[in-house]
């Protein structure tokens, strides 16, 4: 049942320890990896990577903006070529297929300097049979992620868990049919925005990411 009501987490620390707390389960298993979805779900996933002994990186995932309205998600691109297009924003909005390719091109430049910034000469893990952790901040609509676990799949993992402290009822009921698992810490309603749930939800920076990916490692 969604939560009525609920306090905010003071941080993304704060939020990546209890979220790691439902993950025990998952503890110093060689077949286990948690992504993080940057840059904010770098801090939470960090957390849960220390706390369960398992390896840390980046899965890069960029949203597809309608111009103009940049808030709000016509698509996502992730890391492996995937796109995924957000039929209930595109068809109402009479989006053509011409805006979505041109938004995906430059936010593609975005994604693949990003992986580069992150992760420097770091080789990515690898995720055929294993159990994928994906990890952000907050679910919304859940574009970002739902193109997180398609992209994921396409790398043949035992399992993909969605993972976040907070996120809209509707859209941790529908990510939980996307993956094999989908874990919400709390999932207010009325929910309004990720933001809301954090005390300090101040961006995260790409140094901040660098250096905790770093230290992961």
């Amino acid at each position: 049942m969604p939560q009525v009501s609920s306090s905010p987490f003071r941080d993304r620390v704060e939020a990546g320890q209890q979220l790691a707390e439902r993950l025990l389960s998952y503890r110093n298993r060689a077949d286990v990896v948690v992504l993080a979805l940057p840059r904010g779900g770098v801090p939470v996933a960090y957390q849960i990577s220390q706390a369960l002994n398992v390896p840390l990186d980046v899965f890069v995932v960029r949203k597809l903006g309608v111009p103009g309205h940049e808030e709000l998600a016509m698509g996502a691109i992730a890391t492996g070529g995937i796109r995924v297009v957000n039929e209930d924003v595109v068809i109402p909005f009479g989006i053509p297929s011409t805006v979505v390719d041109s938004v995906a091109c430059s936010e593609q430049i975005e994604l693949e300097r990003r992986e580069q910034l992150y992760r420097g000469t770091r080789a990515a893990i690898g995720l055929a049979n294993k159990t994928v952790i994906l990890v952000d901040d907050g679910l919304a609509t859940g574009s970002t992620m739902r193109a997180a676990v398609i992209a994921a799949r396409q790398q043949h993992p035992a399992r993909v868990i969605v993972a976040v402290p907070v996120g809209a009822p509707s859209t941790c009921a529908a990510l939980a049919r996307d993956a094999d698992e989908a874990i919400c810490v709390r999932m207010p309603d009325p929910f309004v925005a990720v933001g809301l749930w954090y005390r300090d939800f101040a961006p995260t920076s790409d140094h901040e990411v660098r250096e905790l990916l770093g230290n992961a490692s």
